[in-house]
């Protein structure tokens, strides 16, 4: 595709704020939603810091040739909880096992990626080939659809029970608002316009969303109250978040050899799971670019910004990282693959850490608008999957296979647990994929079409 911006591009500073700031958009959901389920006095603020740092890392280790975001990794958070859930004499060890299992998914990351400098990407590509990959990608998008569906119908004012209490169709509507301004902006945008169009969506929607809120305060309908804005009262202006080694290290005096056991069993497998994510995300992100980011940086170096910036994001907001197929779809749908925008974007996430305010602001934003922002995302990852396979042979048998076995595994949501290690419906479908590849790899040259000739003459 084409690009305005390029990779070594640097747009001018006003953009750049704008820019950034729009990336920060996109992959602000789901980085803040990982301490959020995990709980545990978890905070957001320090998951942004974090995310901010682990993605410096990454630019450093990737020499600023790889334009994409780390954020919070939702692979992690059945890690993340048994963390915890062993941590039974005090939460303060529970933080520390969040360090200590991003160390050991870290190592992994440096354990393949020397593999890796040393063996070269041939045995990658011939594992993961167009056949496997391309689905896979699209199944990263796809395993997402239900939840940008159903933010579309939920605001962000809750009853007792932790239901929105906004009506669905007023949700709805605004997320449509949001949708729609995107795919506009992106379409008949003229320059800056069409650079920023998820800026302009989410502002729209934002819009919206306001004034169905301020008519439904004053007319009592909790029907049309889709923004919370009694979070902003007894705000301050300025707070530090709890990064997490400072609550860690409270831990270290309780920690045992059998409970660093139960987190390497529960996050080193996850990081393997995450190792073929990666490689999807860096296929993906090369079509995008049109520059094989496995060769230039090279996979190595892209693993051990992974690795290390897990680790060194997991320091101060306990989340391991992984690059965002949210980034990616920015990235693309902006034509913007500028590496000093993101390098901004992760400096903006940092400051911006520190003032509750901002941070609340990002946080009031209903989840119906960025569920219209995440339908063109998340669609975006689906397609890019497909345009992989586009000149893959599906005439052949041994191709259906694979792709038939990946989309309906992946759709199908195959998810294997084994203890505390969770299998995700992405990994069991790569799994089997690239298995069904394998076995299907000596299988002779036939089309589906030269089949059907063949039973037909059969019958004659």
């Amino acid at each position: 595709m084409k690009l305005t911006y390029g990779i070594h591009d640097k747009p001018k500073f006003g953009q750049l704020i704008i820019f950034a700031f729009q990336q920060l958009l996109a992959i602000l959901a789901a980085t803040i939603a990982v301490p959020t389920i995990v709980g545990n006095g978890m905070q957001q603020s320090a998951a942004l810091f974090g995310a901010g740092v682990g993605t410096i890392v990454y630019l450093l280790f990737t020499k600023f040739r790889s334009p994409v975001f780390l954020g919070s990794s939702f692979a992690f958070i059945g890690s993340m909880l048994a963390a915890f859930a062993g941590a039974v004499s005090s939460v303060e060890l529970g933080y520390l096992g969040l360090l200590i299992g991003a160390l050991f998914a870290g190592l992994v990351y440096v354990v393949i990626a020397v593999i890796v400098k040393f063996a070269g990407v041939k045995w990658i590509n011939k594992l993961m080939p167009a056949v496997v990959i391309g689905p896979t990608v699209s199944i990263i998008g796809l395993s997402l659809a239900g939840n940008a569906v159903s933010d579309l119908s939920l605001g962000k004012v809750l009853d007792a029970e932790g239901n929105s209490v906004a009506s669905p169709y007023i949700c709805l509507i605004c997320g449509l608002v949001t949708l729609f301004t995107v795919m506009l902006c992106s379409a008949y945008g003229k320059k800056m316009v069409k650079l920023i169009p998820f800026i302009l969506g989410i502002l729209a929607g934002y819009l919206v969303a306001a004034i169905f809120t301020v008519i439904g305060n004053a007319t009592d309908n909790p029907a049309l109250q889709v923004i919370d804005f009694s979070v902003f009262h007894d705000m301050t202006l300025f707070s530090v978040p709890d990064f997490t080694f400072v609550t860690a290290f409270k831990g270290i005096k309780e920690l045992s050899g059998s409970y660093i056991a139960t987190i390497a069993v529960a996050y080193v497998p996850v990081a393997f799971v995450v190792f073929a994510e990666h490689i999807a995300d860096h296929k993906n992100l090369s079509t995008v670019i049109d520059k094989d980011l496995l060769e230039d940086p090279g996979l190595h170096r892209t693993l051990l910004g992974d690795g290390v910036g897990s680790v060194a994001g997991a320091i101060f907001g306990g989340c391991p990282n992984t690059t965002y197929g949210e980034s990616v779809g920015c990235v693309a749908i902006t034509g913007n693959a500028s590496v000093v925008t993101i390098l901004a974007t992760a400096i903006m996430a940092m400051v911006i850490s520190f003032f509750s305010p901002f941070v609340t602001f990002l946080a009031t934003i209903p989840n119906c608008v960025m569920g219209g922002v995440c339908v063109t995302l998340y669609g975006f990852i689906a397609v890019s999957g497909l345009k992989m396979i586009q000149d893959v042979d599906l005439g052949l048998n041994k191709n259906l296979f694979v792709v038939a076995t990946i989309l309906i595994c992946g759709i199908g949501g195959l998810v294997v647990s084994f203890g505390h290690v969770t299998l995700t419906a992405i990994a069991c479908a790569l799994i089997l994929g690239i298995l069904a590849n394998i076995l299907l790899s000596h299988a002779k040259e036939g089309t589906t079409d030269e089949a059907e000739e063949t039973v037909t003459t059969d019958k004659e």
